[in-house]
Formats: C-alpha cells, structure tokens, sequence
C-alpha cells in the first residue's frame, strides 16, 4: 500500500494561518508515521503553490511557522518528496471524476487508476477540508456507456492511519521480494525460472517495482479474458485497447529494425518445452529506469502467457 497526499484537500479552507498551521503539523505527524512503518508519503510538486486561505498561498502561509516547521515542511514538497508523479500511471487524457468534479492530474485520480488496474493506493487528506471521508468513490468514463467505479482508502487521523499501517502488508524492499510477490499475485502467467535474475546486481528501485507489479497484474487479467469460444471478452477488449495499443500504451511489440538487430537477445529458451525457442518482442515498459518485461504473443486462451525476461531494456543502441 502506497501513500499519496491529497492534494485536493488544500483548497483555500482555512479561516486562518493558526488553523492550517495545526492542519499541516498533524500532516506532517502522519508522514513521520508513515516512515515509522517503512512508507513515504508522496505528494505532488505543485501542492507547494496552494492556496491556503482566501488571502495567502502555502510559501506565504509559512512565513508563519519557527523556521524549522518551514524548512521541514517546503523540503518535503520542492525537494526531498517523494513525488509520485515520478511513478505515475494515469495520463492527462484518461477521465476520471469525483463529487462531479473532474479528478486527473491530482492524486485522487492516481489513486483511483491504480485501483483499477490492481495496485492499491490511500489517500492522506487534509482536515478540516471538504475530504473528511472514506471511501473516497471515483468514477473512470472510458466513453458515454462505459463509466466504471472504484472505492479508494482516505486517512485524516494520526491513530487510525496508526493502526492501519501496524497490520498492513511489508512494501517491496528488493527484487527478491518483487519476484516473490509477482510469482504468487498471478497465477495465470507462466514465468520462466530465471525471468528476474536479469535485476541482480542492479540497485533496486521501489517505484520501478510497483510499475512492474502493476504490468504483470495487467498482463495476468488479459490472459483470462476470453469466453468458453476462445474468443476475447469485454474486458479484454477494454484492457487491449487501454494497454496494448495507442502511444501511450503500456505494451508494444518492438520495431522490425529492432527485430532483426537484437534477433539473438529477444529470443527465448520456452520454460516448459525443452528445445523450443520463443521470440519475445512484445514487452511491457518501465520508463525510469529503462526496465522491460518480455513475454509471449499473441496472448490466447489455450496457450501459456509466458513470462521470459525481466530487467534492462534489451534493445539499446
């Protein structure tokens, strides 16, 4: 479970600089909470220019504070973040709304679309604010007959934030535990046994390893989207769509120049059949840094989807 900051939750509410003063300390409160357990709280970089109250903005708001609350505070959201914009799923064209209003570009959209392709993502809201509440329901429009919803996880209280990390699953420390987790969380793939060796060696990066995550949890729905005719549902219909095609997509097959010049590279021993060579180009990207995840294509009902390689981009020039 991952922690983004609601950004939303600062919308000019506060009647004074006294009230967001103690607003913004029980934030930061929550964030020490947060380590505490082994988890950041990511935010966005543009939460640093808010509007605190009808008068001031959050760099003027702080001007209040000892200087040890300003610089703790503007070092967490211009400088040291994390950001999660640096490991963002959502684009700008995808619609997502909440209460009637529209939510992308903001955490609770990022929130809401990593729950909707398997990654599960809270929600840390200001209080008071007009986000006092949980769940949070937001509502993906793919098209005019196509409006679908999810239920994302909003804290605002130190102890229940408390005891809601104190059980909560371990977060991914290593490739190890990445590989572990993938292993286990989709059945429907079928990973050859050294697919993640290629990560050895290389420093583990916590962001890279949930896109990862969130790539194998796609792939592992695709391949039982298919009707007892063999033939593609709905939802993989929607998934294909969304995932394996467009510029933005989140697989693609690589290019015919690439093909022929890394032949050797993308070709791939099949983990259940001795002899029999796979040519893996379709992959699925990580964007920082350069990871790839290659796999067999076309994905079908009766046949394996495997999982061959894991690790630094093959197809560098």
């Amino acid at each position: 479970m991952e922690l983004l900051f609601n950004d939303l939750s600062i919308h000019g509410q506060f009647s004074d600089l006294q009230a967001f003063r103690e607003a913004i300390s029980r934030l930061m409160v929550m964030r020490q909470v947060a380590k505490h357990f082994g988890r950041d709280l990511h935010c966005h970089r543009n939460v640093a220019n808010a509007q605190v109250t009808h008068r001031y903005s959050l760099p003027q708001a702080i001007q209040s504070f000892s200087r040890d609350e300003q610089h703790a505070v503007m070092q967490w959201l211009t400088r040291q973040g994390p950001f999660w914009e640096d490991m963002r799923v959502h684009s700008s064209d995808d619609y997502l709304e909440c209460k009637g209003e529209v939510v992308t570009d903001t955490a609770v959209g990022e929130a809401a679309y990593c729950g909707f392709n398997g990654v599960h993502r809270s929600l840390v809201s200001l209080t008071p604010s007009s986000w006092v509440f949980s769940p949070v329901l937001v509502t993906w429009v793919l098209n005019v007959d196509d409006r679908r919803n999810v239920d994302i996880v909003n804290h605002w209280e130190v102890e229940e934030l408390e005891t809601v990390l104190r059980v909560a699953p371990a977060l991914l420390a290593s490739w190890e535990q990445l590989e572990k987790g993938s292993r286990n969380r989709c059945p429907n793939l079928t990973f050859s046994a050294d697919c993640f060796q290629h990560l050895r060696g290389h420093p583990f990066v916590k962001g890279a390893a949930h896109r990862i995550l969130a790539l194998l949890d796609t792939l592992d729905r695709f391949k039982i989207c298919f009707d007892h005719h063999g033939q593609r549902t709905p939802e993989g219909h929607r998934l294909y769509q969304e995932h394996f095609t467009g510029e933005k997509a989140w697989f693609s097959d690589s290019s015919d120049a690439e093909k022929r010049e890394f032949e050797s590279e993308l070709t791939f021993q099949n983990p259940e059949v001795d002899g029999e060579a796979l040519f893996c180009t379709w992959h699925g990207k990580v964007k920082t840094p350069q990871l790839r995840i290659h796999f067999s294509w076309p994905v079908s009902a009766n046949n394996p989807l495997y999982v061959v390689y894991v690790g630094p981009k093959i197809t560098k020039r």
